[in-house]
This record gives C-alpha cells, sequence and structure tokens, in this order.
C-alpha cells in the first residue's frame, strides 16, 4: 500500500509522461517518413467528401446557436445523473425525490423551450405577410 505522495501519484505521472512521448513519437514520425505533396485539393478545406461551396462568412441563423447552447445544458445536466446513481442505494427515498424534482425542471425547461419555438427549424419568420393590392375605388 503507497505511503507517501510520491508513491501515489507515480502511477498517474508515469502514465502522463508515456502519453506525451507516444504522441511527440507519432507526430515525428508523420514529420519525418510523411510525403510533403502540396496541390490544391489538399490546401482546400474537407467538408464531409464534398466540395466546399459558397463563401467562408456565410452567417448560420440565431437558432443554430441557440440549439447548440440548449443542447449543451441538457448534456451536462445528465452529469449529475451519474453521481446521482451511484449514491442511490445509500440516499434511499430522499435522493429518488431529490432527483425527482431536479428532472421535472429539467422537463420544464425542455417544454418551455418546445413551446417558444427554439426547436423548431423552419424557415418561417414572424414577420407580416404582404398585403394584396386591393383595386382603386371608382370615381
Amino acid at each position: 500500500m503507497p505511503t507517501t505522495y510520491t508513491e501515489v501519484y507515480f502511477p498517474v505521472l508515469l502514465q502522463a509522461v508515456l502519453a506525451m512521448l507516444i504522441a511527440a513519437g507519432m507526430l515525428a514520425t508523420s514529420a519525418i517518413l510523411g510525403k510533403r505533396v502540396r496541390s490544391r485539393a489538399k490546401d482546400m478545406p474537407y467538408e464531409c467528401g464534398v466540395t466546399p461551396q459558397g463563401s467562408v462568412r456565410e452567417r448560420f441563423s440565431v437558432k443554430f446557436y441557440l440549439v447548440a447552447m440548449i443542447f449543451i445544458l441538457f448534456d451536462i445536466e445528465t452529469v449529475f445523473l451519474y453521481p446521482w446513481a451511484v449514491v442511490y442505494r445509500d440516499l434511499k427515498l430522499f435522493a429518488f425525490i431529490e432527483m425527482l424534482v431536479f428532472v421535472v425542471l429539467i422537463l420544464s425547461g425542455f417544454y418551455y423551450i418546445w413551446t417558444k419555438g427554439v426547436l423548431s427549424w423552419s424557415i418561417e419568420e414572424h414577420a407580416p405577410e404582404p398585403r394584396a393590392k386591393q383595386p382603386a375605388p371608382e370615381r
């Protein structure tokens, strides 16, 4: 059984050093053995195998960023379920009620953003429709 900090953290330090050495070795091997042929096709950005179209300065809708932030929030909130699952048997009914309140709050937030239309990807905007021209009155 390790008794000093050196004995406790030595395996962690050894693993970190080995990971850095392996990464550096792979990069060095790639730089030494790899071909350096430049072409227009290799210098283009890779977009899932599809030829890039349009400008790099293309603007995204705000809905894209809203959905991304909401995804991150819900993803982080699910991380809280793991520690709860670990100590669930020790805390019994208290942990169940606490997590029930937590999940209800999360689902109410999800319902709120759903009713506000944040998750709607339709192109419709809330702009007024143009009026049809009315015939001029007769004199």
